[in-house]
């Protein structure tokens, strides 16, 4: 952060103004090392949905904000930008410090909408690394501090303390963080401001581990007030199956349980009103078997509504969306079919005491999430819909993405929400190899939602249809359309399958490749494979993409290389050898 005192004068909170309709007022800081004038912001609701945001990714969050209709919005992350360091930037990058030339415009935008930011401090790699800042910094009140810069920059009421990993290990920086909230709710209720803090936490199914539940436990010890204990019900990696709607309540309750022996005074409706839950959509950093659906995100809204609980999240905004099916843990995409902000929807209506009389609304889905289909062949999905409020209204089925070759029909047209459809997808002859997002759009009065299957398109690999591989499997008895370089030829034996397989012949001064240029369709996902052996045995394409991988051994070994394609969609497809290593061979070669 750009500071305004001396480097060996505690931090100071700056006057920045961001929202001048307000009135201002006379605030003294931490230790009462300055003054600074800010309005009093709108506190949070008491039951607010609040996704994170990706503060380091450079997408607008004013934009994603209107997109999905989050109003609130939590954003991650500030750290230091190295360890001792007691100055705490966006991202942990020192030209991105807390100033209102950083996302102070954006906030205000927010704010004056009637929504919030809750700026989040720490992140698994400021936890990871020494650069959360209670575990950087020594100096409770440069700690504190921090956090009072942070609220009167942007004028916000709440923050979040992300704190896992290292973090939970580090005693002294616990206690430090804890004193310094303690000195920031004095701060606040001698200036006449309404600042929260929440700590978000690791959590196993049955409520929070030792280690979180030891960082709560010092704030009672330090009289530090924490208005959100907020668990990730997400990551767990303990190997056990998972209905991940399921398990986030049950680590709720657990989480209850825990807090009613830490706060023996407070009611059950206190209780709950401690609790937040933030979700992954879709397949987390562990894999497919812990996957969130749409599905379980409606479920643990309308429970954590009936239980009153205080706030509702997921990890994070930018993943609410479709596009990478099969992915896990990507920061983009939630890797799953689903609609375009399809987990804000289901979790929005929690903002302000949850769902009540709800209008009508729908799902759409389709299973299975992706499919193979050769040239020439068709296969079928299911698609279903279901009633998500209010009740059941027809509902019109259109699809669209299929490439040239490709037909893609829904029968019925259209279902009552709650019925189902089949989806058939038929591939001719000449359809282009590849990868195909293909988008099912549910239409209805209440508007619409889409669902995405993931189709591939393989080619025949022994001299099918246009953009196939042709003599993949070498059975012509002949190189074309194969060039190679001098030794190059097709043998008897070694073969892998059938009765000829690729000979290629390095010496002191070639690789001895062997190669065939295909067109293909353009700006879209492939997979060369193909058997070989020999050493190092080198799979690869050239020009319009470039990828490879290589094996050595005395058997056949499958290699497999993902490419996509560019803008021309022309490729080189080459088998090749090293120099003066010895023959190696190829067989049953196929792009799909």
């Amino acid at each position: 952060m750009r500071r305004t005192t001396s480097p060996s004068t505690p931090l100071r909170s700056v006057l920045t103004g961001l929202v001048a309709a307000a009135a201002a007022a006379t605030t003294a800081l931490a230790g009462g090392v300055g003054t600074a004038h800010a309005a009093t912001g709108t506190p949070l609701p008491a039951h607010v949905f609040s996704p994170y945001f990706e503060a380091y990714n450079g997408d607008s969050i004013t934009s994603l904000s209107s997109q999905s209709g989050a109003d609130y919005l939590s954003m991650a992350f500030i750290q230091t930008a190295s360890q001792g360091s007691c100055t705490p930037d966006w991202n942990g990058v020192s030209s991105t410090p807390i100033a209102a030339a950083n996302f102070g415009s954006d906030i205000a935008a927010i704010q004056a909408k009637g929504g919030n930011v809750v700026p989040s401090f720490g992140g698994y790699t400021a936890d990871d690394t020494g650069t959360e800042i209670a575990d950087s910094c020594t100096d409770v009140n440069a700690i504190a501090a921090a956090y009072e810069s942070v609220i009167t920059t942007y004028n916000v009421t709440r923050i979040d303390l992300d704190t896992e990993d290292n973090s939970l290990t580090n005693s002294a920086g616990i206690d430090r963080r804890n004193k310094a909230i303690a000195r920031v709710d004095a701060w606040a209720a001698s200036n006449g401001r309404n600042v929260q803090f929440s700590y978000t936490l690791p959590t196993t199914t049955g409520g929070l581990a030792p280690s979180g539940l030891a960082v709560l436990q010092n704030a009672v010890q330090n009289n530090a007030r924490v208005d959100v204990a907020n668990i990730m019900t997400f990551d767990y990696y303990d190997g056990a199956t998972h209905e991940m709607g399921n398990d986030a309540e049950s680590a709720a309750t657990g989480l209850y349980n825990q807090l009613a022996t830490l706060y023996p005074s407070k009611t059950a409706a206190q209780l709950w009103n401690m609790i937040g839950i933030t979700l992954m959509p879709g397949i987390d950093d562990y894999g497919a078997a812990e996957t969130t659906t749409v599905a379980d995100a409606r479920a643990v809204e309308g429970w954590a509504a009936g239980k009153g609980l205080a706030e509702l999240s997921f990890w994070a905004l930018q993943r609410d969306n479709g596009g990478c099916v099969g992915t896990k843990g990507s920061d983009s995409c939630s890797g799953i079919a689903q609609g375009t902000w399809d987990f804000s929807h289901a979790l929005e209506p929690f903002t302000g005491g949850g769902s009540t009389n709800p209008s009508n609304d729908f799902s759409v889905g389709v299973a299975p999430g992706s499919g193979t289909v050769a040239e020439g062949a068709s296969t079928t999905v299911t698609v279903s819909t279901a009633v998500t409020s209010g009740s059941a209204q027809s509902v019109s089925l259109s699809t669209s993405g299929a490439p040239s070759g490709v037909t893609a029909a829904v029968s019925p047209g259209s279902v009552t929400a709650g019925g189902s459809a089949t989806l058939t997808l038929t591939a001719s002859a000449t359809a282009p190899a590849g990868t195909y997002p293909i988008t099912v759009t549910g239409s209805a009065a209440s508007g619409s939602h889409t669902a995405t299957y993931s189709l591939t398109v393989t080619g025949t690999g022994g001299g099918g249809g246009s953009g196939s591989l042709v003599n993949g499997n070498f059975e012509t008895g002949s190189l074309s359309p194969w060039t190679c370089q001098p030794g190059g030829a097709v043998v008897g034996t070694p073969v892998h399958g059938g009765s000829h397989a690729l000979q290629v012949a390095p010496t002191s001064s070639q690789t001895g490749q062997c190669s065939q240029t295909l067109t293909l369709a353009a700006n879209h996902s492939y997979t060369l494979s193909g058997w070989v052996q020999g050493s190092y045995a080198y799979l690869g394409v050239s020009g319009g993409a470039t990828a490879s991988t290589w094996a050595s051994g005395t058997g056949w070994t499958k290699l497999s290389v993902p490419f996509t394609t560019g803008a021309s969609g022309t490729v080189t497809v080459y088998v090749h050898g090293w120099y003066a290593q010895g023959n190696v061979y190829a067989d049953d070669l196929t792009v799909g």
